[in-house]
């Protein structure tokens, strides 16, 4: 088998792996309880699998100009999903939308609890 061939096999491989992480990502947002296992769930599987598409697709499409640009989009997806999360969960906390005692340790709790100091 030539190098293409085994590449193809394997672009196959990681698009199928992707496209489940993704799936199942999906699912994940559907059936877990709280915000903050949803937010896991939107963040860690569907990254993965998005960068498992991508690889596949650019083992497929062997091109220069392709791979960059699958290249753009895998960073600034690695960029990017991390913050969403973050903000997700930061808007959550501050909203009230999550079991506050599920938490293993609130670290926030004192730091909003202190009253602004006045300048001057």
């Amino acid at each position: 088998m030539s190098w293409t061939g085994v590449a193809d096999v394997v672009g196959t491989g990681c698009m199928l792996a992707g496209a489940l992480l993704c799936l199942l990502a999906g699912i994940g947002l559907l059936r877990l309880p709280d915000v903050l296992s949803r937010m896991h769930a939107a963040t860690k599987p569907q990254s993965l699998g998005l960068l498992l598409v991508l690889i596949g697709a650019g083992l497929w499409l062997r091109s220069p100009i392709d791979l960059c640009t699958l290249l753009l989009v895998g960073l600034f997806q690695l960029l990017t999903s991390p913050v969403a999360a973050h903000m997700v969960g930061r808007a959550a906390y501050r909203t009230g939308r999550l079991d506050r005692e599920d938490l293993v340790r609130d670290e926030l709790a004192p730091a909003l609890e202190e009253k602004p100091r006045s300048e001057g």
